[in-house]
């Protein structure tokens, strides 16, 4: 591996990250699996632990600024912690028992969360490009104010942490995702709300995947020392570049990586 290229790459796909708010993992992983040849369990697993510093520098900027949802993201953490966890727990198992093709799995699962990610954002950037002025049923607002909204925030979270600790997708795209659908959050807390979530989710799934033997530092390391700079950069630019066609480019993109992945298995 040229690892003189890793932090380049990573450079230029944090830059993507903040300019247009694109999940990491749903770019990174792929990356890794087929520019570098990384085997997908040693790719989810170093992209998780290298996606956690980002989310934890920014969560840390949020909570300065007093743009988070606390008690959101107290029983949203609850779900997700504790699901990505059973999550790891299961790749644990599956690379144990040694009965399942565990690479060939791992390719599968990640195509088709990219997939359910890339499908979601593509849908509500349709609506609101072209039919802004639709009026869809809403779904249910929940309010972790009431046991009832508590426990639904809590299986919520389990649900995607899940997927999270199987595939390192979907800790920021499809977290955001509910976040506005559901909780109605008002735009300065919604992103610093899902940025601090990841930021605890991924620190536990961090600790998971160490366990499993499947981290790779010589990874994490280079992708750290291009991603960070890259986001920061890419927070400052997105004030000035247009973002739905770059973001309907990078999900095209997405859509045929995801494709890519699915058809190897």
């Amino acid at each position: 591996m040229d690892y003189l290229l890793l932090p380049i790459f990573s450079f230029f796909i944090g830059m993507i990250v903040g300019i247009t708010g694109i999940g990491g993992a749903s770019l990174i992983t792929p990356m890794l699996i087929f520019f570098f040849h990384v085997p997908p369990s040693i790719a989810i697993s170093s992209d998780v632990v290298a996606a956690t510093l980002m989310k934890v520098v920014g969560s840390w900027k949020h909570w300065q600024q007093k743009t988070i949802d606390v008690d959101l993201v107290k029983w949203l953490a609850m779900g997700s912690v504790s699901g990505s966890l059973l999550g790891v727990a299961v790749l644990y198992q599956l690379r144990k028992t040694g009965e399942h093709h565990i690479d060939s799995l791992l390719l599968r699962l990640l195509g088709v969360m990219i997939v359910i990610v890339t499908l979601s954002a593509l849908i509500q950037m349709f609506l609101v490009t072209f039919f802004p002025k639709i009026n869809l049923p809403e779904l249910p607002q929940l309010n972790v104010n009431t046991n009832k909204g508590r426990l639904i925030t809590v299986i919520i979270g389990g649900i995607l942490g899940f997927c999270v600790g199987m595939t390192s997708v979907s800790s920021g795209s499809i977290f955001a995702l509910v976040l506005m659908t559901f909780f109605r959050l008002e735009a300065r807390k919604l992103v610093g709300t899902d940025i601090t979530q990841a930021a605890i989710l991924l620190i536990f799934t961090s600790l998971g995947h160490l366990t499993l033997g499947t981290v790779d530092l010589n990874l994490v390391i280079p992708i750290w020392i291009g991603s960070v700079p890259g986001v920061i950069i890419g927070a400052k630019l997105c004030e000035i570049i247009p973002l739905r066609p770059l973001r309907f480019t990078i999900y095209g993109i997405l859509m045929m990586v995801s494709w890519k992945l699915v058809a190897q298995t």
